[in-house]
This record gives structure tokens, sequence and C-alpha cells, in this order.
């Protein structure tokens, strides 16, 4: 059911997988605006949020050098609060983008059934090059119409990868302690990934 939800995972829920929830939520925008369509609706289409396999930052804010790549790049970090990964937050997922191999590894115990549709972040990038964009259904601004294109989008990525494995360079370092330049590279990567799906929900 709309609107289509992407789940971030990563380890504190305080760098990696944060930047990747508001920097997808701020791609879907920019697709919008360069559609013509209202920004405000973005939420409406396309729900980004997170967590980590880990408690201990519940309640945090985003890691002060997470939060200033995402405002640097036009993002916003209002109201967000790390939390625990828990077993509906995969339920409700229509796709499940982590940070590395392991978190995939855990999500996946956690929720067999999600595997098809849970992915490192780093590889389900790669995967959508390979996806031919005509064969999914049309790229209407709607909710229905883009919930069905990524529920088809992810059923075509996980096609694509079967027989194959997540590769060493598709995890995402974890900059937690280290400075902004180490932030700057990962949020780089995030980008990678994020806008190609922004782009192939709303073309």
């Amino acid at each position: 059911m709309p609107p289509f939800t992407v789940l971030h995972v990563c380890m504190g829920n305080i760098c990696r997988s944060p930047m990747a929830e508001r920097l997808l939520a701020l791609a879907v925008r920019e697709r919008l605006t360069r559609r013509a369509e209202d920004p405000a609706r973005a939420e409406e289409l396309v729900y980004s949020h997170s967590a980590g396999t880990g408690g201990w930052h519940a309640g945090e804010e985003m890691n002060p050098p997470a939060a200033r790549q995402v405002i640097g790049r036009g993002g916003d970090v209002e109201g967000f609060a790390a939390r625990k990964l828990r077993s509906d937050h995969i339920d409700a997922a229509d796709l499940v983008l982590t940070a590395t191999a392991d978190q995939q590894e855990y999500v996946v115990a956690l929720r067999p059934d999600a595997a098809a549709r849970t992915f490192v972040l780093g590889e389900f990038g790669r995967l959508l090059a390979a996806v031919d964009p005509t064969a999914l259904p049309p790229g209407d601004a709607t909710p229905e119409a883009v919930y069905a294109r990524g529920v088809a989008l992810v059923a075509a990525a996980h096609d694509v990868r079967l027989g194959a494995s997540a590769l060493p360079t598709d995890d995402l370092d974890d900059p937690w302690g280290r400075g902004d330049q180490c932030f700057s590279r990962v949020a780089d990567e995030i980008e990678e990934t994020v806008h190609p799906l922004a782009g192939a929900l709303l073309p």
C-alpha cells in the first residue's frame, strides 16, 4: 500500500542510515520540482525512514557531521531521533537498504521473508543500472503509481541479483568518530544510489 516505503539500516542509526533517509527524501523532492510538481507531496509518494541494529543511541539526534552533510546538500534534519530496528519496521518496508552486508544478513535473519527486498545500498545502486525502466509501470506522480513502480523496481533488481552476492565495495564505511572528509565521501556514495532510485521512481 502507498506510500512506497524505504527503510535504511545501519548500526547505531546516527550516521549512515539517517543520511540515507534524509538524502533520499531530498532527492524525491528534487525530482518533483524538476517535474514541476509540488515537492511538499514527497512524503505522500515515498516514505524514507531508518533504524539501527543496535539501540545504544536511541532517542539521539543525528551525529553532527552527518547532519552537516544533509543540511549542506539542501536537506533537513528536523525531527530526527535514532531508534532500534524492530521486526515491524521491516514488515512495513517495500525496500530495505542496509549500509553493509553484515546488516543485510541481520535484517534477513530477523525477517527471512524480507530477503527479496533487502539489499546493501551500494549493491542496489549497481543493480538499478541493469534494470530496464521501460519494463516498469508508468511513472506518474501519484501515490499508487509510485508504489506500483517501486515494487516492480525492487522485484526487477532482485531478479538481476539472483545468484550474485554483494561486493565488499558495496559497503558504506562507518564514518563514526572520523572527520568531515570521511562523512562527505560516505554521503557522496549514498547519493550515488538514492539519486538514481528517486529518478527511477519519478522519471
